[in-house]
């Protein structure tokens, strides 16, 4: 496809020809790809074979295995290839990257190993290779982790972040575009909006603010658009009203110019992590692999939940006592908060906590709720304790909800509860809200650790949620737990 003559850009996008990107503009945009992971991967390795070799300085069997030891860093770097972990991704995270890097470290040794016994090295190579894979066991995580924390940093900081178009206006492409502006650390700025010059948008005044993103032109202008914005990215959302050949000849022009193509898929509420593309003669098919949360898998699920929940109370016995004593000493009332939550299937239980608060007084104003906010927090007159603030600042209060987790009525990981009377406004309200009851209510849940905690939007949680349960695996779980450490630590919303 080539431009088409006669485009013209707003007047806020240079024109291509007058557009010259300097060494400090380079830096900006999401430095850290392929190139220096790569650099990052090959120093840790290097260290880790230099580190074994020293830690046997001096021995006999250093001097006999020669140079071949230094064969470990082509073979890992080729292992971890082979796993995808070059490959850019929109957010790293660094718990995904450490099975694939301990395998890859674990199988090169190995194959070094057999490489040396078959050369006939002499004196004990398993000594020299049981070294290298405990140092780069230990620095070639180490090295992804710093690499993830400085990617993070860089785009939540700095917004280092690659330019992105995006096709469409209707509302798939603004909740795109919104979830690029909240969330800098996916490394994607919009920078415009392609579109049918025929196409009449809704009526505005209901959206954000986000949608101060230009529209740049039709899809046809893509090539004129990328050059004058400098775009890396084009994401394809639902173009009703733009003809399927422009969509393909865009995505054609996009690849010409070696931007990354996204698209999203029509039935995106079905499509987890596990989907797949197989093909019928040329005809790609986008196969759906279905998580159920009736079967096998969530019952094994709830067992662990109980025997975890077990141990940990057990454990921490000493502090859930001490918490329960000085609520009790704090304020008149009982040491557990009941109150009303809608659990599995719409099933509405009984949900503890440790009381925060002191009894109400007859003075305390009434409490109406943000429209849009779920509901949490501090609602109208501010009764804590100072027990009970420290407790909600360190989510403490909620420790009390294991005993819910080993009555059966919570799991350890899920969607948070909310109230009935919540639950029926919701669900009117709400798209998808319901569907997150398919499985037991949760102690820490995957909004929870993305920060939707408190009073913040009830429709981002449901998609959180709803992504939980579609894409659930026990590794998930894990995650989450650990996710919830870091959450934890940070001051929470009173």
């Amino acid at each position: 496809m080539s431009p088409r003559a006669g485009v013209r850009l707003p007047a806020a996008v240079p024109k291509p020809e007058a557009v010259r990107r300097s060494l400090p503009d380079l830096l900006r945009r999401d430095p850290l790809h392929t190139v220096v992971t790569v650099v990052i991967d090959v120093a840790a390795a290097v260290v880790a074979v230099a580190a074994a070799l020293a830690l046997g300085r001096g021995t006999e069997t250093q001097a006999l295995v020669g140079a071949l030891p230094w064969l470990f860093v082509p073979m890992v770097l080729a292992l971890l290839a082979s796993h995808a972990m070059y490959r850019r991704s929109l957010r790293r995270n660094f718990l995904d990257e450490i099975g694939p890097v301990e395998t890859s470290v674990a199988l090169a040794t190995l194959v070094l190993l057999t490489i040396m016994l078959a050369a006939g090295s002499q004196g004990r190579p398993g000594e020299v290779v049981a070294r290298i894979w405990v140092c780069a066991a230990v620095l070639l995580p180490t090295a992804r982790l710093v690499r993830a924390v400085l990617q993070r940093t860089l785009r939540q900081r700095f917004r280092s972040a690659a330019p992105t178009l995006v096709i469409g206006d209707g509302p798939i492409s603004h909740q795109i575009i919104s979830r690029m502006q909240q969330m800098p650390e996916y490394g994607l700025l919009p920078v415009g909006i392609l579109r049918a010059s025929s196409y009449v948008p809704r009526e505005r005044e209901d959206l954000p603010d986000f949608l101060n993103v230009p529209h740049l032109g039709a899809p046809l202008d893509l090539e004129d658009v990328a050059r004058a914005t400098h775009a890396e990215e084009l994401i394809v959302g639902f173009c009703d009203d733009v003809h399927f050949d422009d969509i393909v000849g865009a995505v054609r022009a996009a690849q010409r110019l070696g931007m990354r193509v996204w698209v999203v898929p029509r039935l995106h509420d079905a499509v987890g992590n596990r989907a797949r593309v197989e093909h019928l003669g040329g005809l790609p098919l986008l196969v759906l692999p279905h998580v159920n949360p009736l079967g096998w898998q969530f019952w094994v699920k709830g067992f662990f939940d109980r025997v975890l929940t077990t141990l940990g109370l057990i454990l921490i016995s000493p502090i859930f006592l001490g918490l329960a004593l000085l609520v009790r000493l704090s304020s008149p009332g009982p040491i557990f908060f009941k109150q009303k939550r809608v659990g599995r299937d719409g099933k509405v239980f009984d949900c503890y906590k440790f009381r925060s608060m002191r009894p109400p007084r007859e003075s305390d104003a009434a409490f109406e709720l943000k429209s849009g906010a779920a509901p949490g927090g501090v609602e109208g007159i501010d009764r804590r304790t100072r027990i009970g603030k420290i407790m909600r600042q360190t989510s403490l209060d909620e420790l009390p909800q294991l005993l819910n987790v080993i009555k059966g009525d919570m799991s350890l990981v899920g969607p948070r509860p909310e109230r009935p009377e919540f639950v029926a406004l919701f669900e009117a309200q709400i798209r998808r809200y319901g569907e997150r009851h398919r499985v037991k209510a949760g102690v820490t849940g995957w909004a929870q650790v993305h920060g939707l905690r408190g009073q913040t939007s009830i429709a981002d949680r449901a998609e959180w949620d709803n992504y939980y349960i579609e894409n659930w695996s026990i590794w998930l779980d894990v995650k989450i737990l650990f996710l919830t450490v870091r959450a934890v630590l940070k001051r929470a919303e009173d």
